[in-house]
């Protein structure tokens, strides 16, 4: 490549993502996923489209969509909040193990007796069908107001079951014949484990690192997390556990731990994940070829047809009635088995093995995807309200940023006030912060002002608090506990444990 070569590539890729930028907001107007937008921009570029690119290497696709399946799952579990997964932990494990057990052999059995397609082909394609999308489960759920047992579940299912579901298309995909289910099924649980193990300890020590050490910018910090996660998904799949659990548990255990300039480290993560989605999709639209998708039709759809209203919802009754799930929840969940970038990805495993019929098995895919997608995103708020599972009126959470002061053994608190923070009319000293920690300053419509103990705060208020070490955690448990639940957060039962001290 010349450097004449890379201006042309990057004046290319800057517009692309412009043009996807931009759809982002046409998406969010219309309701129509944007994932389809990047695919749409990918086709164009292709050789049926104006840009005329013939682009047909699946292992390529198939590394690239790996990398950003990292980046993407990474900045899912950085905003996956512990308190809201853990009681529902083993459902979603379930949901994530047996579900997809159910899924895969429901869906094949569609495959093989509905469409004619033999056994190998029809496991490959029940396999991959049986992911749930990260990328869309983490961009749709967290716009819709459901109960956080709902979005906890299907945000840690998502987070869990790429790891089951890529070694079973492995295997599937594998020459020769698929080894007895036992063995497969150990296979499953080892690599599991050992994935589970790297990215907890990975999270852990990372996060212990971070707080301990005070690094001479706000900007490395971010740069720091995502080199963390990445870390993971690589001491995981190096150690031949699950590399994907791994980045997703040891994200999530960053994102829980409270870190340094952590509001500037989610943006920085969104940003990647973004990047990350667009370029995923729209090198899976360059791959495919819309004029060889007619023939492939009618079988996606009855798959298709058979995934959504037979497969899921038996995976979802089966694994979450033990944990007595109430039934509209798992109507919901059943509805919200949300495809994207990942089952497309995943389908270019038999195409670089080799398997006999794997390009009609990616046409598949690609068509059910795209179709069953324009049909469940837009409808999940529908189902929700029709359901009675919104919650409406739900106070913002607080954002907090915290930057240490090292040598003077404190922390220096950005909070920011949201629209429907319970801190709106709270007065200085009815904050009642523990002894050690105070509001320094108030900016409030791009002015500062050292506040009195009786000034009133307001919405949209951006607050300084400065705190020692010893009362750090609990000023922020005190200022969420406020935020939420008013001056009176104390004797309401909702101030955070340990923050009895600010009394």
């Amino acid at each position: 490549m010349t450097v004449h070569h890379l201006n042309q590539l990057l004046l290319a890729c800057s517009l692309v993502l412009l043009v996807a930028v931009a759809a982002v907001r046409i998406s969010s107007r219309s309701g129509l996923p944007s994932l389809l937008v990047y695919l749409g921009i990918g086709i164009l570029m292709g050789q049926d489209g104006i840009g005329h690119i013939h682009f047909d290497n699946a292992e390529l696709t198939q590394v690239m969509g790996y990398a950003a399946l990292v980046v993407i799952l990474a900045e899912g579990g950085l905003g996956t909040k512990w308190n809201e997964i853990r009681p529902v932990l083993p459902a979603a494990s379930a949901l994530a193990l047996a579900g997809v057990a159910v899924s895969v052999g429901v869906t094949a059995a569609g495959a093989h007796y509905l469409v004619g397609l033999e056994w190998r082909q029809s496991l490959i394609i029940g396999a991959v069908v049986s992911s749930t999308d990260a990328a869309a489960v983490f961009s749709v759920l967290r716009r819709i107001p459901l109960p956080a047992r709902v979005t906890g579940t299907l945000e840690a299912e998502s987070g869990f079951n790429d790891a089951p579901v890529v070694i079973l298309v492995v295997a599937f995909s594998t020459a020769g014949p698929v080894e007895h289910w036992y063995v497969l099924v150990g296979e499953i649980l080892l690599e599991l484990a050992i994935g589970a193990i790297i990215g907890c300890a990975v999270g852990w020590f990372g996060s212990w690192g971070l707080k301990h050490v005070a690094l001479p910018a706000s900007g490395l910090y971010p740069i720091a997390v995502m080199a963390i996660a990445v870390a993971a998904y690589a001491g995981g799949a190096l150690a031949h556990g699950s590399g994907f659990l791994a980045v997703y548990l040891a994200s999530m255990t960053l994102g829980n731990a409270k870190l340094p300039h952590w509001p500037a480290t989610r943006g920085f993560a969104e940003g990647l994940g973004w990047i990350a989605q667009i370029g995923m999709f729209v090198l899976l639209g360059l791959l495919v070829t819309p004029h060889e998708l007619g023939d492939d039709v009618v079988p996606a759809l009855v798959i298709g047809l058979v995934l959504t209203m037979v497969a899921r919802p038996l995976g979802v009754v089966l694994s979450l009635t033990p944990f007595r799930v109430p039934w509209p929840e798992q109507a919901l969940m059943s509805w919200a088995g949300l495809r994207g970038a990942v089952p497309i990805i995943l389908a270019t495993i038999p195409m670089v093995n080799g398997v006999t019929g794997s390009r009609r098995i990616f046409n598949i895919v690609f068509v059910l995807v795209v179709v069953y997608t324009l049909l469940q995103g837009p409808t999940l708020p529908w189902l929700a309200r029709t359901l009675r599972l919104g919650e409406q009126g739900e106070a913002s959470d607080l954002g907090i940023e915290s930057a240490p002061l090292e040598r003077l053994r404190g922390h220096l608190l950005s909070v920011s006030v949201p629209e429907g923070s319970r801190m709106h009319g709270v007065e200085v000293n009815e904050l009642r912060l523990p002894a050690g920690a105070a509001v320094t300053l108030v900016v409030r419509e791009g002015k500062s002002f050292v506040p009195l103990p009786t000034t009133v705060l307001r919405r949209d208020d951006e607050l300084l608090v400065v705190a020692t070490d010893p009362v750090r955690d609990a000023a922020e448990r005190r200022l969420r506990a406020v935020a939420h639940g008013g001056k009176l957060a104390g004797w309401l039962g909702t101030n955070g444990a340990g923050a009895g001290g600010s009394r």
